[in-house]
């Protein structure tokens, strides 16, 4: 019977963190639905905002001089590693910490790599073996392109400063809610065009009319555009986690749900064998008491 009551212990157990993990698939659920109508909604801005630089940057005679576009020996480097607060996502921040040793240890050997955090995860295990120069965590409290704004600036002010030498986004793209991908992008200095775009000449690009001044506009444009590309980047981050964590909860109920109906096949084939076992005693003593 102590058996018995063993594998009753563990079938109740099993259940209450069945119901736990059911809880948090319905919850990321609902959060997932908030977040992708974010993304998808901003992405049609970002990506016409990053076309309309493409334009004004291809028809433009010379270096437009940008300070974000000065290209520097790469001798120091800034990675953003964005996570998340929380665990039980999967292999979400894991990947994204396996990613930034990778490019710590391989992509820029020789070279000192430093790290800026966005979420408790990457920054708790990162800053055991590299440098962390600080770590953004509350940002998901109040996510604002005003809040991440701030965040961008400083970064973008490590580059013109000289701090550093380049400024890589390390994140999970969202693509659906079973699948994330790690995205490796550069920030600073910007990709001059003709490195993204061989097609791209004067003669296929848009016929704009500038007021003040060509110059003037894309001056204004560039610190925009980084900064949306800084908060778009988050917002996936964002829209990927809830992903990885509905999937992996929907796969943990579902384990749990299959482990506690083998669970209840062996409590019941224990309990007959007991009973089994009870008959057989009963009836040995009256055939005893017979005899």
């Amino acid at each position: 019977m102590a058996n018995l009551k063993e594998i009753r212990n563990r079938i109740s157990s099993v259940s209450s963190t069945m119901q736990i993990t059911s809880a948090m698939k319905m919850v990321s659920a609902a959060k997932l639905k908030k977040a992708q109508d974010a993304i998808t909604a901003m992405r049609p801005y970002s990506d016409k905002l990053t076309e309309l630089l493409q334009n004004l940057s291809a028809s433009m005679e010379g270096d437009s001089g940008s300070r974000f576009a000065e290209e520097r020996p790469v001798e120091k480097v800034l990675v953003v590693a964005i996570s998340s607060n929380r665990g039980l996502a999967g292999a979400f921040n894991s990947n994204i910490v396996k990613e930034a040793k990778n490019i710590a240890e391989n992509a820029y050997a020789g070279k000192e790599v430093h790290f800026l955090t966005i979420g408790k995860k990457a920054n708790d295990i990162l800053k055991r073996t590299h440098t962390v120069i600080f770590n953004e965590s509350v940002i998901f409290d109040d996510l604002t392109f005003e809040n991440v704004e701030e965040i961008a600036e400083r970064v973008m002010n490590l580059f013109v400063e000289g701090t550093y030498d380049k400024v890589e986004l390390l994140y999970n793209s969202f693509k659906n809610a079973a699948t994330q991908i790690v995205t490796r992008e550069q920030f600073l200095p910007i990709v001059p065009l003709k490195e993204q775009f061989e097609d791209v000449t004067p003669e296929n690009t848009s016929d704009y009319i500038f007021e003040p001044s060509k110059e003037e506009i894309v001056k204004q444009l560039i610190p925009k555009a980084l900064k949306t590309q800084f908060f778009k980047g988050i917002r996936d981050s964002v829209a990927s986690e809830h992903g990885a964590r509905m999937t992996a909860m929907h796969k943990a109920t579902d384990n749990a749900t299959e482990l506690r109906d083998q669970l209840k096949l062996t409590y019941n084939k224990a309990r007959q064998a007991a009973i089994t076992n009870e008959i057989l005693e009963i009836v040995g003593g009256a055939e005893a008491l017979n005899n």
